[in-house]
This record gives C-alpha cells, sequence and structure tokens, in this order.
C-alpha cells in the first residue's frame, strides 16, 4: 500500500485526510498551521516538516489548497514538493484552481519524471466528512488508474473527464451551476416570503418537481434556520466565479450570468458575510426586498 502525502488540512482536507487514516493508509501531513497537524496527528498520521519532506516521504502526494497562488507555492515554491519528490510519483491536486495553473504545474513536474491529476471535488465539508464527495478527475489515464480507489476512500464519484486542466474546467462548470442555483433559489424564496406564502412550504411543493435540486435540498433547510456557517464560504465560491471569469475569457466564452451572481456575491463581502455559506446569497436579496426567509 502506498504511503499518502496530504499538504492542506483546512475544512476541507483535515476530513479528507482522516478517511484515508481509517482505511488504513499510512499517511505524512501537512499545513502551515501547526494545530491541524497536530490534531491529525493524534488519529495516526506522521507530521510532515515541510512539502518538499512530505513529497520526499511519499509515492503519492495530495494537496488541498485555497487557490492557484497557494498550490504553485506548495509544490514549485522553495521548500516545495518539487523539490523532494521522486520520479514515479503522482501528484493529485485535490485545490479548485484555475485549469491553466494545473496544466504549467504539470509541465514542470513532468521534468521530473512525476505524472500529475488534477481532481477538484464538489461536496462541502459534510460530504468531505462522509467521504462521498464527487472527484472530477483531468490527467493521464495510467495516474488515474494507479490511485482510483486512494480517491474512492474521499469520494462516492470518481470521475476521469480527460487530460490534465480537465478536472478544474469541471469543476468550473460545476461552481457556475451551483452559483445559479442559489441565487435562483434565493429569489424564489425571498419572492414568496414577501408574498405571505410560507417558504417551507414552497419548498416542500416544488422539491419534487423541475425545479428540484441537490443544492435546493441542501441549502434551503439552512436558509430556513437561518444558518449561514459553512460549508462552503462566500470567499472561496468569489474564487471558484473569478477563475471561471478568467478562463471563459481567455477562451472567448461569454458567462453573463456567473458574472452578476459574482458581483452579488462580492457585495455580500464587503457587508462582512465573506465567511459565510454560500447558501448567504439569500441575504443579499432578503436586504434588497426587506424580508427573511426563515420558518
Amino acid at each position: 500500500m502506498k504511503r499518502i502525502g496530504f499538504i492542506g488540512l483546512g475544512i476541507m482536507g483535515k476530513p479528507m485526510a482522516k478517511n484515508l487514516l481509517k482505511a488504513g493508509y499510512e499517511l505524512v501531513v501537512y499545513d502551515i498551521r501547526p494545530e491541524p497537524v497536530e490534531e491529525v496527528a493524534r488519529t495516526g498520521a506522521k507530521a510532515g516538516q515541510s512539502p518538499k519532506d512530505v513529497a520526499a516521504r511519499c509515492e503519492v502526494i495530495i494537496t488541498m489548497l485555497p487557490n492557484s497562488p497557494e498550490v504553485k507555492e506548495a509544490v514549485l515554491g522553495s521548500e516545495g514538493v518539487v523539490e523532494g519528490i521522486r520520479a514515479g510519483s503522482i501528484l493529485v491536486d485535490m485545490s479548485s484552481i484555475a485549469p491553466m495553473a494545473s496544466q504549467e504545474i504539470s509541465a514542470r513536474l513532468a521534468k521530473k519524471g512525476v505524472l500529475m491529476l488534477d481532481a477538484p471535488v464538489s461536496g462541502g465539508e459534510p460530504k468531505a466528512v462522509d467521504g462521498t464527495l464527487a472527484i472530477m478527475v483531468g490527467g493521464p489515464q495510467q495516474a488515474f488508474d494507479d490511485v482510483k480507489d486512494v480517491l474512492g476512500v474521499m469520494g462516492a464519484s470518481v470521475t476521469r473527464v480527460g487530460g490534465i486542466g480537465s478536472g478544474n474546467v469541471t469543476k468550473l462548470a460545476n461552481q457556475i451551476i451551483v452559483a445559479l442555483n442559489i441565487a435562483a433559489l434565493s429569489e424564489a424564496m425571498v419572492l414568496a416570503t414577501k408574498a405571505g406564502v410560507d417558504p417551507e412550504k414552497v419548498f416542500q411543493a416544488i422539491r419534487a418537481g423541475l425545479a428540484g435540486s441537490t443544492v435546493m435540498d441542501a441549502k434551503m433547510p439552512m436558509i430556513l434556520a437561518g444558518n449561514f456557517k459553512p460549508g462552503f464560504r462566500i470567499e472561496l465560491h468569489i474564487k471558484d466565479l473569478m477563475n471561471a471569469l478568467d478562463t471563459a475569457h481567455n477562451l472567448g466564452v461569454p458567462i453573463p450570468l456567473s458574472s452578476q451572481v459574482l458581483e452579488i456575491m462580492q457585495a455580500l463581502k464587503v457587508d462582512g458575510k465573506a465567511k459565510n455559506d454560500h447558501g448567504g446569497l439569500v441575504q443579499f436579496y432578503e436586504n434588497l426586498a426587506k424580508v427573511e426567509v426563515r420558518r
């Protein structure tokens, strides 16, 4: 059984690493903050001293970091993965970053005889804890075949969608759909509430029809409870939509609805709500209509 390195123990990374330990994998972990490293080490992992140290001790290295700059620093920077990794190893970046950044990092690693997969996830903290994430993978078939069982510990579905970068293109598509779903749900429920109709009953009436969605089922109970604890933070969804806009602009693809939802999220960030769950998008509409969607 391969020894796995795990770099990035945040809201998502920490439970993902713990699931690998529960499945019996030997794990070396690293984060810039000592507290989560110590916590995961108490459950059986070994503590790494740097990304370079983790890479030198493992055959498969997983990164789960906030955005492209952090992944580049952890992999290509001083004391980065590239300085310790051995030929024949595999890097699996499970962060949600720009597809072109994945391609750039992969090209650098290829010079050392290392294969890379970009494998972003969807499902938020609850599914990270349960090990039921949706994992979208780009990269060589050989590398995918080698680590599919590892990814299967963290995800209910693991799908290779194409070459390097295509995992993150798929994630951007996912994030556009999720953002627009939450915005539509927010508009609709604020309208229903302002009209004097119980939003919980509206939810129950429409969830089994064409308007029903996994997004609605996940976010509507939180909205009704006024619970905007992440989950998936608005500031991270802003990052994903900015990556989507950059990628779309480079490809010559207009995405006007995404840009509108991005601006709504930016307004909430200015209002001090950046760390709210993205279901908190409803607060923008509530403020406009002077009504709250609650049970």
